[in-house]
């Protein structure tokens, strides 16, 4: 059945494609036409579709899964598709027959058909399965926090289809029984073979291990149970007082399967996804702002004597130093060699003009350019001086992760408030908690949230001087 279904879902796609192709042709040209010219591009692309989105994972069971990373996937998927066609007709010297308005009117009808259907189909499917259809039965072995946590997500998310019918407590007792919530038609069991006798009666096809690491002996005893029989065991792992990030995951180390506990939470294509974002958002705001950045520059140099720039030395990604740039805010001084002082209200320091730059946060716009080399992102932590590097990973659980994506021109801390002087230490666990909560949630949406939020409200904040 679901192979039918897949086969299905990629005759849909294709027919999408080509039907997308004709409507943008009508939009774009007056008679219709030229399909001659734009059919041999449509149809390469139609094949890379049919090869991509299964390498993709876009015909792949959707079930307990986020609407997001569903049009993301099919989002990423088209765009690789079409870069993959148009790579082709480059080649081939035939891309010159290609209309552009008629490419971007196709990209878009095309794109937001693809998603657009999933997602129809994704809430057609959570209505039936809040109305008890379609539904998925488990078996659950476990108990304490963490199984608990599992059967309060599975209540919370009817539309996954999810349902919990059976759970074996190894270790049973009156504190953990009563923890657990009552669920209707949820059997309980304290014996390993009677929990096997009611999964086989039921035609339960699931069981899931929500045990700590710990609990090997009963683990394999569950396995030994099923040995024989077809049904998938799942393996949830009890690793919160050792993981830093929920979004860890599993990887594959030489062909090994390996579960990340404390490294980066964000995968190596969504690493370079932001790097691409960031580069051409950097590359967009420098020509947009030149204007400003050279009357900047100007001023500074008019308003008092010294170069334009500041620079001082910062931790990126994986704590590699690299020199931050920043407008001049501060008049000439001398500085006492690895003692750092931040500058603090009515600082003498700042200069009238620098006051203003530190106010509005225009003084940070040359970071651009970090951005631009690969040094920064637009949206991550912020870097601190080397000084208070060395001082607050000795005094604040967790500083040091901050540092293992590219530190940011504005973060979730910022906008929240919490930037300017950290003359407290409560200060800078605040931040760094924000800091720890962005790694832990990132995504495009929360970036571009982030941007928008400083754009309207972060220029200008009471805490910066």
């Amino acid at each position: 059945m679901r192979e039918v279904q897949g086969l299905l879902a990629r005759v849909f796609d294709v027919a999408l494609v080509i039907a997308a192709a004709a409507l943008a042709s009508r939009i774009r040209f007056a008679d219709g036409g030229p399909h001659d010219f734009v059919a041999p591009f449509v149809m390469l692309t139609a094949a890379c579709v049919l090869v991509l989105f299964p390498a993709f994972g876009v015909y792949d069971s959707w079930r307990g899964r986020a609407k997001r990373m569903l049009a993301g996937q099919v989002a990423l998927a088209w765009f690789v598709a079409q870069a993959c066609a148009l790579t082709a007709m480059f080649s081939l010297r035939e891309i010159d027959f290609v209309s552009r308005l008629w490419f971007v009117y196709w990209s878009a009808l095309c794109g937001a058909s693809l998603i657009g259907y999933r997602l129809a189909a994704h809430a057609v499917l959570a209505r039936l399965r809040h109305a008890g259809i379609n539904l998925h039965r488990v078996a659950i072995v476990g108990a304490g926090a963490h199984c608990e946590a599992i059967l309060r997500r599975i209540e919370a998310a009817p539309a996954t289809g999810f349902r919990a019918a059976a759970i074996y407590e190894p270790h049973r007792d009156a504190a953990t029984a009563s923890s657990l919530p009552s669920a209707a038609g949820l059997r309980r069991f304290d014996e390993l073979d009677a929990f096997a006798r009611h999964v086989r009666a039921s035609d339960l096809h699931e069981v899931w291990l929500a045990l700590p690491l710990s609990e090997e002996r009963t683990i394999l005893r569950v396995v030994a149970q099923f040995r024989d029989d077809l049904v998938n065991i799942r393996f949830m792992p009890d690793v919160r007082s050792l993981a830093l990030f929920d979004s860890g995951g599993i990887i594959d180390l030489l062909g090994v399967p390996a579960l990340n506990l404390v490294a980066s939470p964000l995968s190596p294509n969504a690493l370079l996804a932001k790097s691409i974002f960031d580069r051409v958002f950097a590359a967009c705001a420098l020509i947009g702002l030149a204007p400003l950045l050279v009357a900047i520059a100007i001023a500074i140099k008019v308003s008092s004597p010294g170069p334009v720039l500041f620079k001082q030395k910062r931790k990126g990604a994986d704590g590699r130093v690299f020199t931050i740039y920043k407008f001049r805010s501060m008049r000439l001084h001398v500085q006492e060699q690895g003692v750092l002082r931040q500058a603090v209200r009515h600082d003498p320091r700042v200069t009238k003009l620098g006051v203003f730059l530190r106010r509005t946060s225009l003084d940070e716009l040359p970071q651009f350019f970090n951005v631009l080399r690969g040094d920064m992102s637009v949206v991550g932590p912020r870097p601190h001086a080397l000084e208070h590097d060395d001082l607050y990973q000795k005094v604040v659980a967790g500083y040091i992760h901050r540092y293992r994506i590219k530190p940011g021109i504005t973060g979730w801390a910022q906008i929240n408030g919490y930037r300017g002087e950290t003359d407290r230490i409560e200060k800078m666990e605040r931040r760094v908690a924000h800091d720890l909560y962005y790694l832990g949630n990132w995504s495009f949406g929360l970036d571009l949230r982030i941007i928008a939020a400083t754009v309207v409200k972060g220029f200008m904040h009471s805490n910066a001087y």
